[in-house]
């Protein structure tokens, strides 16, 4: 696990107290997403084209 690069959303208030996940794209075969206020609490893995299908999503889906 100590092989992800966790990203901040540049949309994050940085606020300990804010809902912010963390994104780690630096391995090719799996996304990683986890909660920023855990750290080391469980990490959710997923393909990148799942990932891919879910960013597309929230563009489609903006209002």
């Amino acid at each position: 696990m100590s092989d992800y690069e966790f990203r901040k959303s540049t949309h994050s208030s940085g606020d300990a107290h804010g809902e912010c996940v963390e994104v780690a794209r630096n391995l090719p075969s799996v996304i990683a997403v986890r909660d920023s206020k855990t750290p080391h609490g469980p990490i959710l893995q997923i393909v990148p084209d799942t990932w891919t299908t879910f960013i597309r999503s929230l563009h489609h889906a903006r209002p």
